[in-house]
């Protein structure tokens, strides 16, 4: 790999890392107030949070404003954080009870983040960044469509004839919304 690209991958790498610790700082803290109640939510209601989320972030880049003092930030964060926990139920299933401990559960928040910064990583070689210059409002309408697709492999409860699957759409919008947050942040 020329010295160039390496530096320019070393730098998205720090970044990704940098959202990382943003995004896992939350999810947290947010663990310490609430628990894990989350667990009692079926992937599909995970789905729906996901897309509450995209469409105040699109309703705001049209709009131009926000009535809620919160911004499209953190509404990014809690894209990743959702996605996360779609991914987690998808493997474990839903759960009436506290199933995971508090370190079981952050060890498959990494687990999850470290194989979209994977997926990010090898699909960022190939596309040479092209992630830098595309608009912010971009990363919300690919949400937006992942999440478009996602609901309709559930409504064909999760068969696909040719695409890759509802774990590949989560993946997909981790990082996505991660692109948004390296650019809000840097």
């Amino acid at each position: 790999m020329p010295r160039k690209i390496k530096i320019i991958m070393d730098k998205t790498a720090r970044q990704y890392d940098h959202a990382i610790s943003v995004c896992l700082d939350i999810f947290t803290k947010k663990m310490k107030d609430y628990g894990i109640a989350w667990r009692i939510l079926r992937p599909s209601s995970m789905t729906d949070q996901i897309y509450i989320k995209a469409q105040r972030i699109r309703s705001i880049e049209q709009k131009g404003i926000s009535k809620i003092d919160e911004g499209v930030r953190s509404e990014y964060i809690g894209i990743v954080n959702y996605c996360i926990m779609a991914l987690i139920q998808l493997e474990k299933g839903t759960s009436e009870n506290d199933d995971l401990t508090p370190e079981e559960t952050l060890e498959l928040y990494n687990r999850y983040f470290n194989q979209a910064k994977e997926l990010m990583m090898d699909k960022n070689h190939d596309y040479d960044e092209a992630w830098r210059n595309m608009r912010m409002s971009s990363y919300t309408d690919l949400i937006l469509m992942k999440l478009k697709r996602t609901k309709q492999i559930e409504d064909n409860l999760g068969m696909t004839i040719i695409s890759e699957g509802i774990e590949a759409n989560y993946l997909d919008m981790i990082n996505y919304a991660v692109f948004a947050l390296i650019k809000i942040e840097f």
